[in-house]
């Protein structure tokens, strides 16, 4: 439809075509990157229950960006498994015309016991954040008291039921994970057939602590797995894909790179997010997000809606990435715990 083509373009020409939804801000870990405990402690006030958007209120704003292009879902939190009956929105998103793919980026610790149920509701793909392999780091990094063979036992759960191949996403930074935490990822992605993507430690929010000197570049990232398991790059499965792609030589899978602070990709950036209250929000280093729950939940119709969805996606001219490497980016940005990865 040319009106959904002309409406789903910003100003850099960036089509919308991924939509991430936070389904809850809460989670059960609090990792030092996301969510430090100094911050999100026993007192930190998360979103009542009637501040999130019901499962009919995602599903309709759903439809209503699939009729602007969107054609990918990424269910996220907090932890998203969190949300009580999960299921029932993948299902009632799944039947969505225009939605080709639904996937899920989870911490795994309670995806054993979903896994089945997800599958069968229409999940396509499971990412799951997992940044050691040893216990003692895998603790440390998360600050949880759950298991790690309690997250093991859901990304095999996963990988059971047909949720694959499965991505680890693993934030790598410096002096923390980036020794022998990072050969033993890549082997184990090796080993399972799992495709792990090394993040750059990035400047989320303003309470993780960053500091330039902790990121890992990507390059010594490949430099170092190259050094034990040579691999080569590799075409992008579609434009705008956000990983670099890299195979082994040996033909045991590839690992993905995610460049956000060495090489940044915001020109090629096609993803809108979703907070769990319903603010939209058109980039993940954003200060402020656009309110839908209120004409959601006013007598604005689909169309309305739509305009009003169209309108701030074209006036959209974020590039905060870019503008981090030349020192003009603003300070202020929303909490990565507030509107997912």
């Amino acid at each position: 439809m040319p009106a959904a083509q002309s409406g789903s373009t910003d100003r850099f020409g960036r089509r919308l075509r991924d939509l991430r939804i936070s389904v809850t801000d809460r989670c059960n870990f609090r990792c030092r990157y996301c969510m430090p405990r100094e911050v999100f402690g026993a007192d930190h006030q998360f979103l009542d229950r009637a501040e999130l958007l019901s499962f009919e209120e995602i599903t309709r704003l759903v439809r209503v960006f699939a009729e602007l292009g969107v054609r990918k879902i990424r269910l996220t939190g907090g932890e998203p498994l969190l949300r009580r009956n999960l299921e029932d929105l993948v299902a009632m998103i799944s039947v969505v015309p225009g939605i080709e793919d639904i996937a899920l980026t989870t911490n795994a610790s309670l995806l054993a016991a979903k896994a089945q149920e997800l599958r069968e509701a229409g999940l396509r793909r499971v990412t799951v954040s997992l940044d050691s392999l040893d216990e003692q780091h895998f603790a440390q990094i998360s600050d949880t008291r759950v298991p790690l063979s309690q997250v093991l036992r859901g990304i095999e759960a996963a990988r059971r039921v047909g949720l694959a191949p499965i991505k680890i996403n693993s934030v790598i930074k410096r002096g923390v994970n980036d020794g022998d935490d990072l050969l033993r990822l890549a082997e184990f992605g090796r080993e399972h057939g799992h495709i792990v993507r090394f993040i750059e430690y990035m400047d989320v929010g303003t309470t993780n602590g960053w500091r330039m000197t902790d990121v890992i570049p990507a390059k010594e990232v490949v430099e170092r797995i190259n050094a034990v398991w040579p691999v080569e790059p590799t075409e992008a499965h579609y434009p705008g894909e956000v990983a670099r792609r890299y195979r082994y030589l040996d033909g045991r899978g590839e690992i993905g790179l995610i460049t956000s602070v060495t090489q940044p990709f915001c020109q090629s950036c096609t993803r809108a997010r979703l907070s769990a209250q319903g603010e939209l929000f058109t980039c993940l280093f954003a200060a402020r997000g656009h309110d839908l729950r209120a004409l959601v939940r006013s007598t604005a119709s689909d169309a309305e809606l739509k305009d009003r969805i169209s309108g701030i996606w074209q006036r959209r001219s974020d590039r905060y990435s870019e503008l981090r490497t030349s020192g003009t980016a603003p300070r202020s940005k929303v909490e990565m715990s507030y509107i997912g990865g």
